[in-house]
């Protein structure tokens, strides 16, 4: 096994502010960004704090910022990186520091319960839900993510924008929206929650532009903007300022819209 000397910058300090700290580090053949840190706690800074758990890219908790790129810890490997180069470490920086590379995630489980669940079809038991495969096919990509924060944390609308996050959900819930609405079994339209429109005047949609920052940081591939985002600002915009969707809620033709 061949092995060198890396240079690495970690950010250390909590709430009150913090800066740099510069570590030599010995690296081995086949190791992750997260093996180094544990060797740095384990050599260097025993009390340097990181939140990690299965390390096999599962469970989204070693979300940190590598180079200033959002990526798990656990999921980026040495390999990627020149011998020479030196590599920086430092918290998710759209969420409030608490030690270290430790984050406060809170904000999203906040946004979370702020969507309103999936509505159980009237009359039909829990065992006797019916999808076509499609359908199906259609939102398991967005049951794929891990939470790991990292598109809620690169989306500059809450990044460079702290005014902004009690507006916006941030593209991990709105995803969540998109999911529900296109589900064919929920039935939340029958008890008057229209999750188009309630993703654009209660989650924030608009503040979107798709700009696909958060669909490049995704470690499991989901294609946020083009699955999810896109075609829900689609379907709220017809529902919005499509003259013939207005015109059939008028006469009580269309009284449901079904994604496309």
């Amino acid at each position: 096994m061949s092995s060198y000397e890396a240079r690495f910058k970690v950010w250390r300090g909590d709430v009150r502010g913090g800066g740099l700290a510069e570590f030599t580090v010995e690296v081995n053949d086949g190791e992750v960004v997260l093996d180094i840190v544990h060797r740095i706690q384990a050599t260097q800074a025993p009390d340097l704090a990181v939140r990690w758990n299965c390390k096999a890219g599962k469970c989204g908790s070693c979300s940190a910022e590598i180079n200033g790129r959002p990526r798990l810890l656990c999921m980026t490997r040495m390999s990627v990186f020149t011998q020479d180069e030196t590599i920086t470490v430092t918290p998710l920086r759209a969420f409030p520091v608490v030690r270290d590379l430790v984050t406060d995630v809170g904000f999203n489980y906040a946004k979370a319960r702020e969507v309103p669940a999936f509505v159980p079809p009237p009359g039909v038991a829990p065992g006797d839900y019916r999808m076509a495969q499609r359908d199906v096919d259609r939102s398991q990509e967005f049951r794929k993510c891990i939470e790991c924060f990292l598109c809620q944390d690169t989306c500059h609308v809450v990044r460079d924008h702290e005014e902004n996050k009690p507006a916006f959900a941030g593209p991990r819930f709105l995803m969540r929206v998109a999911e529900l609405d296109m589900h064919p079994l929920d039935a939340a339209a029958e008890t008057g929650l229209d999750r188009k429109t309630t993703a654009q005047d209660e989650h924030g949609l608009g503040y979107c532009n798709i700009t696909k920052c958060c669909t490049e940081v995704c470690p499991e591939g989901i294609r946020i903007t083009d699955n999810a985002l896109i075609p829900l600002k689609e379907r709220a915009a017809d529902r919005k300022y499509d003259p013939l969707v207005w015109l059939g809620s008028k006469i009580g033709r269309r009284t449901t819209d079904r994604p496309r």
